[in-house]
């Protein structure tokens, strides 16, 4: 378990993408879509070279038609012959269609340019969502308990966002504004080479102020990113908790907190505010000097003769066409520092291995209950000592088992390990002889029913809860699991029975109902191997036994592991493991175990004189 493989681990430095890698990662996850972006970029030429036309259209009125210079049209012979006519009023109407003609084509072509955009845009983010949340399905425990619910949504959420705005617009407008500079200048040079290169002096300048204010900007968007993920993780946890924020009256502290945190991100945001206000102003400064240059210029060159007055106007545009768009620049590379941030966030998810990855075992036996333990130890990666330590037993199929022990004995890493949410790091586990190691581990977990301390409740209705692990079985077997777990008596209760909605967490139930549901989820489909890892702890004393007593007679061949802090379930069990430090310290009946007089029998006489209490001080009220 390499707790290093997720997305803020707290022991390795993040890992580091650099620029280059970001826009082969961005490319890559294209995929089939890259077509569209061909297409896209067609377009775009064809958009940008109608634009460079309309100054020469401007020209040829002003010099050709209007007769203000001997030089005559500088338009291409094909447009030329189009609007060439006998007389001046003929020529400038025809030069007017023509320029509405170019205008109405750019129309729809920015229109089939967009429309492509946006589908390639939500087409290369629908694969890119999907694969995300395979990724998180197939990433292993260690991954999700060191990493925050809130961060993970902003990633799959904000972080894609970002990344498709950038494909979808900003990688077009980039494309648009390099062949529109580029087709300018070639305009410009076929006019005058020396008003064109005055046109180009702030080109330099412009470029190394974005080259800085790029590499300012991503270390920005760093911080930010970091300061809305620990936001939004904070809300989302004290959305979840809500109940035991307004238990503990706990209300002020939070708000205090949240309020801490949004400062962190406000004032983050205004920084980067700041540094893009400072390059606007700068750039605004150099393009205004440049185009009164090119003016001042041109005007100098057509007094000398040099050029005409038409091709003079042509310049004016074509330095705008130039000028802006290099201004545009900044912008883009703030945005693209951006989707470099968010792409190495997401290639955190994307390239980090999940637990299949080195996965060897592909093994399908026939599992029947039969568990052994050779010489088991286990420790965490971020933990100082072991959890486990040598662990050694041999249980036959259908026995059940009671596993007792003091909070952070290891009992649910012993469990943990049967369902190979974490893995040993030394000695074997064996189901019915076969090492787990060897067993696909789909295959494993689909003969292993666990019912955790804490069951997790889909935002849907009861009879989907129950039937998640089967959405094809009919009612009555599900009123049948749910008759075994004690639960339907409670769920015919609810005003629509099954069909009642339980809210996100399963808030709309109480604990043991919850735990219930989860029992009759569990129960659903026949496994040879079931754990309650103290899942019967909300659950009154009477109601435990029955649903322990229903379980006996309907699952009589299964080997049941129960974890419990309850002696008078524990002593019901087969066998009874008492785990003390990581070790197995008491091993028997609870009889024998009694007999023994160790940690069992202290337990036992500690719940036994608390019963005696209980019951007495309810004879005195009597």
């Amino acid at each position: 378990m390499d707790v290093s493989q997720t997305p803020d681990s707290k022991k390795e430095p993040e890992k580091k993408t650099k620029k280059g890698h970001s826009i082969l990662l961005m490319f890559k996850w294209m995929g089939k879509h890259w077509y569209m972006l061909i297409v896209s970029f067609g377009l775009l030429y064809v958009i940008s070279y109608l634009r460079t036309l309309i100054p020469l259209y401007s020209q040829h009125i002003i010099d050709y038609v209007l007769k203000f210079s001997p030089d005559g049209s500088r338009l291409p012979a094909f447009l030329f012959n189009l609007i060439d006519a006998p007389d001046t009023m003929t020529q400038i109407l025809l030069a007017s269609l023509m320029i509405i003609g170019v205008e109405a084509v750019r129309a729809v072509a920015i229109f089939l340019r967009r429309t492509t955009s946006s589908i390639f845009g939500e087409r290369v983010t629908f694969d890119l969502r999907n694969n995300l949340y395979r990724q998180l399905q197939d990433k292993g425990y260690s991954f999700h308990t060191h990493s925050e619910t809130g961060d993970l949504i902003q990633r799959c959420t904000s972080d894609v966002g970002t990344y498709q705005n950038f494909i979808e617009t900003q990688i077009t407008e980039v494309v648009r504004l390099v062949l529109l500079v580029a087709l300018s200048i070639w305009q410009m040079a076929k006019l005058n080479v020396q008003l064109m290169l005055i046109t180009l002096v702030s080109a330099p300048i412009l470029f190394i102020i974005a080259a800085i204010y790029s590499g300012i900007v991503e270390k920005k968007f760093k911080v930010i990113e970091a300061n809305e993920s620990k936001m939004t993780t904070h809300v989302q946890e004290n959305v979840s908790g809500s109940r035991v924020v307004k238990a503990f009256a706990n209300e002020k502290y939070e708000v205090e907190k949240f309020e801490g945190l949004n400062r962190k991100y406000t004032d983050s945001d205004f920084e980067l505010t700041k540094k893009m206000a400072t390059f606007w102003s700068v750039t605004d400064v150099i393009c205004f000097i440049q185009l009164c240059a090119v003016s001042v210029a041109g005007i100098y060159f057509a007094a000398r003769g040099d050029i005409s007055l038409g091709i003079f106007s042509a310049f004016v545009v074509y330095s705008q066409n130039i000028i802006w768009p290099m201004r545009q620049l900044g912008r883009l590379v703030g945005d693209f520092s951006k989707a470099t941030v968010s792409i190495a966030r997401l290639d955190e998810i994307l390239s980090s291995d999940h637990e299949y990855t080195h996965e060897s075992g592909a093994l399908t036996p026939a599992i029947t209950g039969a568990v052994r333990f050779e010489h088991v130890s286990f420790k965490f990666p971020d933990s100082t000592y072991h959890q486990l330590n040598d662990i050694n037993f041999d249980i036959k199929q259908g026995e059940t088992i009671a596993i007792v022990g003091r909070t952070g004995s290891g009992k649910s890493t012993l469990m943990n390990l049967l369902v190979r949410l974490l893995d040993t790091d030394t000695g074997a586990i064996y189901f019915d002889g076969v090492e787990i190691k060897q067993i696909e581990k789909h295959y494993l977990r689909q003969n292993v029913g666990i019912i955790l301390q804490e069951p997790f409740l889909f935002s849907k209705t009861v009879e989907e809860n129950i039937k998640i692990a089967d959405r094809k079985l009919n009612g009555d077997r599900v009123k049948e699991v749910a008759k075994i777990a004690k639960i339907h008596e409670d769920i015919v209760g609810f005003e629509k029975g099954y069909e009642t909605l339980v809210g996100e967490r399963g808030v709309t139930l109480s604990c043991g109902q919850k735990q219930r549901v989860a029992i009759a989820r569990m129960l659903l489909k026949p496994k040879p191997i079931l754990i309650f890892d103290d899942s019967l702890s909300a659950v009154d004393t009477e109601t435990d036994l029955q649903i322990r007593s229903a379980l006996k007679k309907e699952w009589r061949n299964s080997t049941v592991f129960i974890i419990t802090h309850r002696i008078t379930t524990a002593k019901e069990a087969d066998r009874i493991f008492v785990l003390d430090k990581g070790v197995i310290a008491e091993i028997g009946s609870h009889d024998q175990l009694i007999a023994q007089g160790g940690i069992y029998k202290q337990i036992w006489d500690i719940q036994s004189k608390l019963d005696f209490q209980l019951e007495g001080g309810e004879s005195d009220e009597r």
